[in-house]
């Protein structure tokens, strides 16, 4: 059965909403401290500002959650770069009960990752409600960090080492997530169709 992301979606908030009715005073403050250290390079605002195709993209999140602070920012500074980008977010509660039936407990279970309800989790609409990405929850650079974190030197994995701006690295690999999209979406044969360029 086809999931129907573009109800979701509908029910879904904009950032500023999302942490007023889901976040306590001290969430809104982790998440704005995060905010206010993002810096898009202007090569970065170039690209998001030069996207031509409108893509929804549906976060599932927690307030509550570390990696929720340190990513949700970020796509809120790319929406903003970005009027083809219409971002939402679906909340989840840290206590979850994944036999729940609620709506929101529905589309955690439908966009777990290795097994379990993770967040955040982004997922890539394009204009008429086509899936295109899911990506989540933590990005290749963060996943470094910490494996070298649990690891330590004395017992190297043989992996890459994460990067000395893990914020710096965690935009850019966010970022390409995003760009992936909006090329698939210029060069989609429906689309272009749809939009007469072919």
């Amino acid at each position: 059965m086809t999931f129907n992301f573009q109800s979701c979606f509908e029910r879904a908030l904009p950032y500023q909403q999302f942490l007023q009715q889901h976040g306590t005073a001290e969430h809104r403050q982790r998440w704005q401290t995060l905010y206010d250290k993002v810096v898009l390079q202007p090569q970065q605002r170039a690209l998001l500002a030069g996207f031509r195709r409108k893509m929804h993209v549906l976060c599932l999140a927690g307030t509550w959650c570390g990696d929720c602070v340190n990513a949700c920012p970020i796509f809120q500074h790319f929406a903003i770069a970005s009027p083809m980008i219409d971002l939402r977010f679906i909340h989840r509660a840290q206590k979850f009960e994944p036999a729940a039936g609620d709506p929101d407990t529905l589309i955690a279970n439908e966009l777990s990752i290795c097994g379990g309800p993770r967040v955040p989790v982004l997922l890539f609409l394009s204009e008429d409600w086509s899936e295109c990405e899911r990506f989540g929850e933590r990005t290749l650079a963060t996943y470094r960090q910490k494996a070298a974190s649990l690891h330590g030197p004395s017992c190297p994995t043989g992996l890459v080492a994460p990067p000395e701006d893990l914020l710096a690295a965690n935009i850019a690999e966010w970022l390409t997530h995003f760009e992936r999209v909006e090329l698939m979406l210029l060069t989609s044969p429906r689309l272009m169709s749809l939009h007469r360029e072919i």
